[in-house]
């Protein structure tokens, strides 16, 4: 894969995105995550497929596959080592893509889409693709759980400029798409004494 549009596209499939994967296999990230989605899944209903996208290994959909478990599952994922850990954890019954975000054709609509510490990562010029990328997979609701803030804002990110963007997510999509009505919203605070998270706040929407 060498095509990239974007230099986001290329950190996150080059070396850095390989030390990612190696700092997130870990069971507390996990057990984490199963507390983290049970919130969200409780204001949903008759969730029977998922896609992520941006799914990296995949313990985002493992956890979801312990409170779901006959869900369907697929996963939209670019860096190769991420892919090899992904395709394991997700087993045969699950359908990786192996691309980039804005390579991804929708082939059918799933009832529960997300993103979690993906948007932030994306390049803001090409986010109106990704959302409509989001809306048109979906059937029924989307979820993204990222870093907010009321303003876009640029963080440096462990060293590098130009790879961490925080912003309303959500209410851009509630603005860009009348039928998308905001279901329930919450935050997840890294001194949590059980289930920590990476301070990420997530907002549950819903098609009309």
């Amino acid at each position: 894969m060498e095509d990239f549009k974007t230099p986001q596209e290329k950190f996150w499939h080059g070396e850095f995105g390989n030390l990612y994967v190696d700092r997130n296999k870990d069971a507390q990230l996990l057990a984490g995550n199963v507390h983290f989605f049970s919130k969200i899944l409780s204001a949903t209903s008759d969730v029977k497929n998922v896609i992520e996208f941006g799914a990296n290994i995949g313990l985002n959909l493992v956890a979801i596959k312990s409170l779901l478990p006959n869900v369907e599952l697929s996963a939209i994922e670019i860096n190769d080592k991420a892919v090899k850990s992904l395709e394991n954890n997700l087993g045969e019954s699950g359908k990786v893509y192996h691309q980039s975000i804005f390579d991804f054709v929708v082939d059918f609509q799933r009832d529960f889409v997300f993103t979690k510490g993906v948007l932030i990562h994306i390049n803001p010029d090409f986010l109106p693709k990704v959302y409509e990328l989001l809306y048109q997979t979906s059937r029924k609701y989307v979820c993204v759980a990222e870093y907010y803030n009321p303003r876009p804002v640029e963080i440096e990110y462990r060293g590098n400029k130009g790879f961490l963007f925080k912003r309303d997510f959500a209410g851009e999509m509630l603005e860009k798409y009348p039928d998308l009505k905001l279901v329930d919203y919450g935050f997840a605070y890294h001194r949590d004494k059980n289930f920590p998270q990476d301070d990420i706040t997530w907002f549950l929407l819903e098609k009309k």
